[in-house]
């Protein structure tokens, strides 16, 4: 049954080709594709499927979370690569966009197709 699977996630996107060039490159993920679908391998062995939609809406919640053993450095990595840290009403935010006072510290950040993603340490 199911208990035995090899379970992943995924997710869709708008633009298949710039999703993996900001997946590969940017944040230097494996990943495959094959008929328009891309496959995220992530270290540890867990996979994200992110298959074309045209009538792609990005998801309101975090669909990807990178631990890290330091937030900062990974922030500071992330921002030198181009990326722009998100910023939400009502969460206490530094001035780099890190929440450090509610669990872990967390940044987020999106995909070129809007999707929420986060560096989170743990």
């Amino acid at each position: 049954m199911i208990s035995d699977s090899q379970a992943f996630s995924g997710f869709s996107s708008n633009d298949i080709p710039r999703a993996k060039q900001f997946y590969a490159d940017t944040l230097g993920l494996e990943v495959t594709d094959e008929n328009d679908m891309l496959m995220l391998h992530l270290p540890g062995g867990g996979r994200v499927l992110i298959y074309a939609k045209e009538n792609h809406e990005p998801a309101s919640f975090t669909v990807l979370n990178f631990p890290v053993a330091d937030v900062d450095t990974a922030v500071d990595q992330l921002r030198a690569a181009g990326i722009t840290f998100e910023r939400y009403e009502g969460f206490d935010q530094d001035e780099r966009g890190i929440m450090r006072d509610q669990g872990p510290p967390i940044a987020w950040f999106k995909d070129p197709a809007g999707n929420v993603l986060a560096v989170l340490e743990g």
